[in-house]
């Protein structure tokens, strides 16, 4: 702890983002460049350096966060970045993308604002890059053994970099033509640059890893060819299959899917293409669904120049505070936050009233109606209830050009075949039927991330994929030296 102090006498800071009217004109990531370095040394000593430090239980990876705060308010980054890789096998990709529930457990957090724990990991990570503190590990030695990851997102990933240091041969089939997942064509370039995943590949590719893109095991391969070719393989497909809006006038033009229109703007990113076919330029634009993956459809509609964006969220306005009663500390508060797309439609007058949120709380779709042509025009839409049903006299209509359902994911997609070809059991609600080592129905299968768990955080993808490995480790040489940081699944499988 080298303040004492620290968290009495230094405010929260937090990596300040480039202003509005300029990132928009861009796909940079929102952060102002360079800017993070000069602060993050105080903001680390703001850690209390707890007796029992809550934030380490609310991290599925169980990061040494105090630890790696005290190394970074000491400069010593060298050791802190050994310290963050021990338990993260992509702290680039956490310290961009994750929700952070390591903060609303931070024992500060009690009555001030939390440590900027997210900030200071992203600093550690760029900063072993930038100092050549991650180079590549490859195994002292082959086991002789082999192994199949079936997916490249986070899961895939950190699967298969742990199962190539501990020795084995592994390869990773990706049915897209370039690796990452949801990663490369999900998350759009303002929150992660691209450049960020490949260099973990090409880390990867170096110790030792191979990489088959362009090949839907199931479709491209058999899976139980597959299966005979490997010693064990792990599905790390994720949760890929989008929940759906069954309501009338969905089979209109101009209602897509999220997951059908933010690849199409990163592949323009990624050169691809030089406009999306599914551009909102000029469009008004209705987002249904108010997670994440709408307010990345949010901000890539505002980059796309969109006549008007709203984001329908069928929940009610969080409070700003935590609710003590129902979300004591440390659990996730669910709260009122403005992310960058939100700042971003506020700031740009798409929302109803100037400085007004463009998302609608406890709003409910009733139906989609359009023109003659057979394209959607507008979106009819109820105010509702803590308990959704509608309010009477709550009736709107919302001019929409274009419509994107943001609704989230119900578990794998089972049009490849890989599933059924493999025979897998699975669990009621659509995810893949394991048990606590992680093994499927089928002996030598094995799943991970949001394949078996659902839907969920990168932060618990990673934290999945290391386990997953330890897992796979132990099947296959009958013990593990891998660190796994979940588990073991104390449920039985069912089916």
């Amino acid at each position: 702890m080298a303040d004492p102090k620290g968290f009495m006498t230094t405010p929260r800071r937090d990596w300040p983002r480039r202003p509005v009217a300029e990132r928009v004109r861009d796909w940079n990531e929102v952060y102002v460049p360079g800017a993070l370095l000069p602060i993050i040394d105080k903001q680390a000593d703001r850690c209390m350096d707890c007796g029992i430090p809550f934030c380490h239980e609310a991290c599925p990876l169980g990061n040494l966060i105090p630890e790696w705060n005290d190394l970074v308010s000491r400069d010593d980054w060298r050791a802190a970045a050994d310290r963050l890789h021990a338990t993260n096998n992509f702290p680039e990709f956490t310290g961009r993308l994750c929700p952070a529930p390591c903060e609303a457990g931070c024992v500060l957090a009690i009555n001030q604002p939390a440590v900027t724990i997210k900030n200071v990991e992203v600093a550690i990570a760029d900063r072993a890059w930038e100092l050549g503190f991650a180079p590549p590990s490859p195994p002292d030695r082959l086991s002789g053994r082999t192994v199949a990851v079936i997916g490249s997102g986070p899961t895939g990933l950190a699967a298969a970099q742990q199962l190539t240091r501990a020795g084995h041969t592994v390869a990773v089939y990706e049915k897209d033509d370039r690796l990452g997942g949801l990663m490369r064509y999900g998350i759009p370039e303002f929150k992660m640059e691209k450049h960020h995943l490949e260099r973990r590949i090409e880390q990867m590719r170096a110790e030792g890893t191979k990489f088959r893109t362009s090949t839907a095991v199931g479709r491209d391969v058999g899976a139980a060819e597959l299966r005979t070719r490997y010693d064990a393989v792990v599905i790390a497909t994720g949760a890929t299959a989008w929940r759906e809006l069954p309501i009338p006038g969905r089979e209109l033009d101009g209602v897509h899917q999220a997951m059908e229109y933010l690849p199409l703007a990163n592949r323009v990113c990624e050169g691809d293409l030089e406009r999306s076919p599914l551009s909102a330029a000029g469009k008004h634009v209705v987002i249904v669904g108010g997670g994440d993956t709408g307010a990345d459809c949010l901000g890539t509609a505002v980059r796309q120049e969109a006549a008007s964006v709203t984001q329908l969220d069928i929940y009610a306005q969080p409070g700003a505070e935590r609710d003590d009663d129902t979300e004591p500390w440390p659990t996730y508060p669910k709260i009122y936050r403005l992310s960058a797309a939100h700042e971003e439609a506020r700031d740009l007058e798409t929302a109803p009233e100037a400085d007004a949120d463009v998302r609608l709380f406890a709003a409910s779709t009733l139906r989609f109606t359009g023109d003659d042509s057979g394209h959607v025009r507008s979106l009819h839409l109820v105010e509702v209830d803590a308990e959704r049903r509608p309010l009477p006299g709550t009736g709107r209509m919302l001019p929409a050009d274009l419509v994107l359902l943001a609704l989230g994911f119900s578990g794998p997609d089972r049009n490849d075949g890989l599933i059924d070809q493999l025979g897998l059991a699975m669990e009621a609600r659509g995810t893949i039927a394991r048990g606590a080592d992680f093994g499927t129905s089928v002996p030598g299968v094995f799943a991970a991330g949001d394949a078996a768990r659902g839907q969920s955080l990168i932060v618990w993808a990673i934290a999945e994929g290391r386990a997953v490995a330890a897992a796979v480790d132990r099947y296959l040489t009958g013990s593990s030296r891998l660190p796994a940081p979940i588990g073991p699944y104390d449920r039985p499988m069912t089916v």
